[in-house]
């Protein structure tokens, strides 16, 4: 049994964060342990919400108490989302060195949330910085959009070679398993969006039909479901292909049924056997 300690946001009504992340893992056959940084009745998409923010205190806490049952050496993966605060960043981080050190097999899937095209930077001041300074080099796996791929290099990138450039730079500082998710390049249709994995120099994308949907919650989905496929194979490649044909199918759903949130329940099955797939190119 693989077993993956998931820290991240969790909403009652809706999926994003760990609502998003927890159950496609569990219906992968992964044990899922998740810690929640915040807890609110829906996404701050909406307006208006209720509930409160943890700090990296309670996190910690949390984890203190798993520790007590003298199974962190049984934890396979951490995995990390949007981050409030640096505080709790660090108490991640802090995480990430106990898992290690109870089972030094363990890797650390960050999806460095920072911004998006169009929307810009949306976290808080000092995430940037320390997704770029510390959660990032710590970890083995990272799961950027392209937009956070350019801020976490530096760089500005509009073809391939440019944004396989800046994968290098990033794998530079830590990772040696780079995501990047939402890719449009110079080569990218305007009907389609690319994706891209990389690992040991060799770059692998998957080029899907671009969606009208836009819902909150993918981006969680996606870094979850490639990192369970790659626990799986250790493959980039093949992590990419499983993950890509997953999301895509549940967004399809999703835009199918003009639904504002992702039918991450309804349409459970495409975690497991999707029902289109896509070639996955070396390039």
């Amino acid at each position: 049994m693989v077993n993956v300690l998931s820290i991240q946001s969790h909403v009652a009504y809706g999926h994003v964060g760990n609502s998003s992340a927890v159950f496609p893992l569990q219906r992968l056959g992964i044990e899922v342990w998740p810690v929640h940084t915040v807890q609110f009745s829906n996404h701050t998409g909406y307006g208006e919400w209720t509930g409160r923010v943890f700090d990296g205190q309670a996190v910690e806490e949390v984890v203190q108490g798993i520790a007590d049952r003298g199974v962190l050496d049984r934890c396979d993966a951490v995995l990390s989302g949007y981050l409030g605060s640096a505080d709790i960043g660090h108490a991640v981080v802090q995480t990430v060195g106990r898992v290690r050190d109870a089972n030094r097999d363990a890797v650390y899937c960050c999806d460095p949330v920072i911004g998006d095209v169009g929307r810009g930077i949306f976290v808080r001041p000092g995430i940037e910085d320390f997704m770029r300074e510390v959660a990032v080099p710590a970890a083995d796996l990272v799961t950027p959009n392209h937009f956070e791929l350019d801020l976490l290099s530096g760089r500005t990138t509009e073809s391939l070679p440019a944004v396989k450039d800046a994968v290098a730079a990033v794998q530079a500082l830590g990772p040696s398993v780079v995501l990047t998710t939402s890719l449009v390049t110079d080569d990218t249709p305007d009907d389609a969006v690319d994706l891209l994995a990389s690992e040991g120099g060799r770059h692998f994308m998957v080029r899907t039909p671009r969606l009208g949907v836009s819902v909150n919650g993918a981006g969680d989905a996606i870094a979850a479901l490639f990192l369970a496929h790659w626990l799986d194979t250790r493959s980039a490649g093949e992590a990419l292909g499983r993950a890509a044909a997953s999301v895509f199918c549940l967004l399809q759903r999703t835009e199918d049924a003009g639904s504002r949130e992702i039918l991450l329940v309804a349409a459970q099955e495409e975690f497991v056997t999707p029902t289109r797939t896509f070639e996955v190119t070396e390039v």
